[in-house]
């Protein structure tokens, strides 16, 4: 769009006008306590940062000029660099020209958040400038009746105050100490409060398992949950379950924003997410993070009590994390190439598949795991194996709950976000590069989450130890014994 200013209103118009990026300085009219907004405008711009497209009503422009709508500069300029104001992109090789239809020039635009539409030097980016919507609440707003452990309670009432009273927590729990039911006195709270909240995790998967543990826990208050291709993309709620890159949409929206899995690829590399979650929130607002592996400088942070946070370092049932056990294995990868396994390798599998012990053996890459799968199903014909583009990955997942298959193999795609209930865990190549701290913790952590079976075997096979490898289970001592000193684990 072009705009030229009248009486200090930007005013779209083909003649005698600038781009909105060349604009100095955007105005902002005071609202008109006489105008009569639109609602479903308000419903759907409030805390939001939309393009034209995402619009349905063209009432922008009347509502901006009775203050009711925000215009910004979708890309703005530092100098000469440009900044795309909606996912914070700096690096020139992520902007490009295109002849532009709108405004009639050869227009740079930002090619790294283009999938949420394309933002030009010609775009505004479209918000609300009124009164939030009045959202009434329920008599109760959480019907949940669980009861938490003992660290699971520190930890919830750790996150009550810091939403209160509007401050950044870290709360850093193992595997499989249910942080999800720590949350939900802290979300009553806010919720309590007329505050809006979110959720946000780095994957899809976590946001449909998560909503409806959520919903059923608050089910007289709507929930929009967001992914690519939601319907709920422009539902407004109270109560918000989002991808991290469904926080690009977002701008000063959230009075608490709780980041799960903060540790979680894409998260941790692209810094346009992390920027999208310091946008969302409101300029006071609490800042909640959840993690079972925080990195490096952040557990350095903790120690030496530069950080806020809180730990549940053990999990409800009171049994000790399974501390992964160190196995050389040789040049595993050279015996691959021969068409063989290590013989230990073989003998670890074998004991499982002849106990009948479900186990997921983790591998660096898909093409070793392939090569894998044919020498192990002369143990067992019904061994599977899964990736992240394997179009029967859901399928497969399911029958190893359905204990159909008794070894599965996989890529670090299983990681984290699925429970099987009782399985032994080994890593194939745990030197290799891909196996982190924070993913060897979220390995290990696939071992011993039931009650039921609480303990569990986890080996790490490997051709030379890793400072990877050795930090891994340096966490998970800590952990323990965090655990035993705070009377949590018997």
């Amino acid at each position: 769009m072009r705009f030229a200013l009248k009486n200090n209103i930007l005013c779209p118009q083909k003649e005698d006008s600038l781009p909105i990026s060349h604009i100095p300085n955007i105005p902002q009219p005071p609202p008109n306590p006489n105008f009569r907004f639109n609602p479903e405008l308000q419903l759907l711009l409030t805390g939001k940062q939309l393009l034209t497209d995402d619009i349905p009503s063209k009432e922008f422009q009347v509502h901006y000029e009775q203050g009711y709508v925000t215009y910004r500069k979708g890309i703005d300029y530092l100098g000469k660099q440009p900044i795309c104001a909606r996912c914070g992109n700096k690096d020139p090789q992520w902007f490009a020209r295109f002849p532009c239809t709108r405004c009639g020039e050869i227009c740079l635009y930002c090619r790294h958040c283009i999938m949420m539409g394309r933002i030009s030097e010609c775009t505004p980016l479209i918000g609300w400038n009124g009164p939030p919507p009045e959202i009434k609440l329920p008599g109760k707003i959480m019907e949940w009746q669980g009861k938490l452990s003992s660290g699971q309670q520190a930890a919830s009432d750790k996150v009550v105050e810091a939403i209160e009273q509007n401050h950044e927590l870290l709360v850093w729990a193992v595997c499989g100490a249910g942080k999800t039911e720590v949350l939900f006195h802290g979300i009553e709270t806010a919720l309590a409060s007329r505050k809006r909240v979110c959720i946000a995790t780095p994957r899809t998967d976590v946001v449909l398992e998560l909503t409806p543990r959520i919903q059923a826990a608050f089910p007289s208050i709507p929930v929009a949950s967001l992914y690519g291709g939601s319907k709920d993309r422009h539902l407004y709620a109270r109560l918000t379950i989002a991808t991290t890159h469904q926080l690009l949409r977002f701008y000063h929206a959230f009075d608490t924003l709780i980041l799960d899995e903060v540790d979680a690829f894409p998260y941790t590399v692209e810094e346009s997410l992390q920027h999208a979650a310091v946008l969302a929130r409101k300029p006071v607002s609490a800042m909640i993070y959840l993690t079972a592996t925080p990195n490096q400088k952040w557990q350095k942070e903790c120690r030496q009590e530069k950080r806020a946070y809180t730990t549940i370092p053990a999990r409800f049932h009171r049994h000790p994390l399974p501390v992964p056990q160190f196995v050389w294995c040789g040049n595993w990868q050279k015996n691959l190439h021969n068409n063989k396994l290590p013989a230990n390798v073989l003998q670890w599998i074998k004991n499982r598949i002849e106990s009948n012990k479900q186990s997921l053996i983790f591998f660096p890459h898909i093409p070793l795991m392939e090569k894998a799968l044919p020498i192990l199903r002369q143990f067992a014909p019904k061994i599977e194996a899964v990736h992240a583009e394997d179009p029967e990955r859901k399928e497969k997942v399911q029958k190893m709950r359905a204990k159909e298959i008794p070894l599965l193999l996989t890529t670090t795609i299983l990681e984290r976000g699925v429970t099987f209930p009782n399985i032994d865990v080994a890593v194939v190549g745990a030197e290799d590069d891909i196996f982190s701290e924070s993913a060897l913790v979220q390995i290990a952590g696939r071992a011993g989450r039931s009650a039921a079976f609480p303990t569990g075997v986890v080996t790490f096979f490997h051709y030379g130890k890793t400072d990877e490898m050795l930090k891994a289970k340096q966490q998970i001592v800590f952990m323990n014994r965090e655990g035993v000193k705070k009377g949590l684990v018997d």
